[in-house]
């Protein structure tokens, strides 16, 4: 019964009394994690919530988020966690896609309660004066699930637009987060994790919060990241392992003057883009705490390959992981030789069970037990692998997806737009900036700003484009399809 949850349960009975998880002055002991999980998968239960219903989590960093997610798990239901500055309309994508139950949301969360009506699921406020969980009886017992039942959906787009949730297992989870905790960062009970990667996102479900569980460790939360307020709290949790992504370091170099509050740390992790060479020197310079780069996907739970302590190269990803492989390959899907590029792809028992309810893009991307990752690279005689560019339009804005196509669909709908593309413009902070050149009507009165502000209002904070401009007409091939590699981008929007 290799249900996620039991790692909580093993490691609340060998560190009952160990600090699980803290926020500001809240701390949860294992036991107490154990017992509250226990408690919310009772209060599932009673809501009819059964084995394989899926449930919406739209929840920060806070100590509710372990709580709901474990509770949930021990009931055997399937976790679709959503990001909370997600609006209504794409809320309502989340739960409808997922065929979801019924959507846990914190009430500072604005886009559940509209998103949820819009599915027709029941919406639950969490908030942290009256947890959901309190006063109902605990469930006797972890539910069973097979290895390869789903234990989470967690959606990301790819090259579709329209975000699909790819399916990943308990085995999926549990073994990349074993493999985390031991091969990569040898995390033990005297461990704290800073939590200010998003646990609703794969880097931070796995290599923070699961990593910790399953090692005896503690994760401390931060809700929103503050280079200055992590400094403050590395120095009071005493934390030894920072994760973040490239922009979070960038914030951190700029904190330099404040690097003795970091002595306590002991090892730094790198994902979700390339982190750039003179920043990683910066950083180590500053802090002298190594940063270990590594490289995953939500597909693969997410850890597929990375640099370990004395075996790291600046620039690259780093080796696959125990029981991962990589390879290069061509169009053809023949693996290429040593040093030459082409498309990144994955194999292992990271690899997720497929896109949920999509035979035919799970087809596309596992044609052969091989995920295609869409990601262009190669591979050094050693066995370390480069990103070289990107396969996908996908912008990654300070860590985060941002999907041209869901941001053009948006445009599209201002009566005023005639043609909209979106395209990444490079960032010296965030690693790349939203931008979008837009054909107007020829009778159009909206301004860049006004443009800006309306798609502002309708998708999370850090999707809208920041750069707007206005062209004739957008390039286009002989099929009539747009070609945004021969978009011009005037030099004011490059500054």
């Amino acid at each position: 019964m290799p249900n996620l949850a039991l790692d909580l349960v093993e490691a609340a009975r060998i560190y009952p009394d160990r600090p699980a998880v803290r926020q500001d002055d809240l701390v949860l002991t294992y036991s107490d994690l154990d017992a509250a999980t226990a408690s919310l998968a009772g209060w599932a239960r009673t809501q009819g919530i059964a084995p394989g219903d899926r449930v919406g989590v739209m929840l920060p960093n806070v100590a509710a988020f372990p709580v709901v997610y474990y509770g949930l798990l021990r009931a055997g239901a399937v976790v679709v966690p959503i990001n909370p500055l997600l609006k209504g309309r794409e809320v309502t994508h989340y739960l409808s896609d997922s065929g979801a139950r019924m959507i846990l949301a914190w009430h500072e969360a604005d886009g559940a309660a509209e998103g949820a009506e819009a599915a027709g699921v029941q919406h639950v406020v969490v908030d942290p004066e009256g947890s959901v969980y309190d006063g109902w009886a605990a469930g006797p017992t972890v539910v069973p699930r097979d290895a390869g039942d789903t234990a989470v959906i967690l959606y990301t787009s790819g090259t579709t637009g329209t975000p699909k949730g790819a399916e990943l297992t308990h085995e999926n989870l549990r073994r990349n987060a074993a493999v985390s905790a031991t091969g990569l960062l040898d995390l033990g009970p005297d461990d704290v994790i800073m939590g200010c990667l998003p646990l609703f996102h794969t880097f931070g479900q796995t290599c923070g919060l699961n990593a910790a569980i399953a090692s005896g460790a503690s994760i401390t939360l931060l809700p929103r990241f503050d280079a200055r307020r992590v400094l403050e709290i590395v120095r009071r949790d005493r934390v030894t392992v920072f994760e973040g992504v490239p922009t979070m370091y960038v914030a951190l170099v700029g904190q330099a003057d404040r690097a003795a509050a970091a002595e306590s740390l002991r090892v730094c992790i790198s994902g979700g883009a390339a982190l750039p060479v003179e920043v990683q020197r910066a950083f180590e310079r500053s802090f002298g705490c190594p940063i270990l780069e590594g490289y995953g996907l939500s597909e693969t739970s997410p850890v597929a390959s990375f640099n370990l302590p004395g075996q790291r190269r600046e620039g690259s990803i780093g080796r696959p992981v125990a029981g991962v492989s990589m390879r290069v390959l061509d169009a053809t899907g023949a693996e290429v030789a040593v040093g030459e590029v082409g498309e990144i792809a994955v194999h292992g028992h990271n690899v997720m069970k497929g896109y949920w309810a999509r035979p035919e893009a799970t087809a596309a991307a596992i044609p052969d037990g091989w995920l295609r990752t869409g990601d262009i690279g190669r591979m050094d005689e050693d066995g370390f692998f480069y990103i070289v560019d990107r396969k996908k339009d996908m912008i990654i804005r300070g860590g985060f997806n941002v999907y041209p196509r869901e941001i053009e669909e948006v445009l599209y709908e201002h009566p005023q737009v005639v043609e909209a593309a979106v395209i990444g413009i490079a960032h010296p902070v965030h690693g790349e900036e939203v931008a979008a050149a837009v054909a107007l009507s020829p009778d159009a009165a909206v301004t860049a700003a006004e443009l800006r502000d309306y798609v502002k209002a309708r998708v999370a904070p850090y999707k809208y484009p920041r750069r707007v401009w206005f062209v004739d007409a957008l390039p286009k091939g002989p099929t009539g399809k747009v070609v945004k590699r021969e978009i011009a981008i005037p030099a004011e929007q490059l500054s």
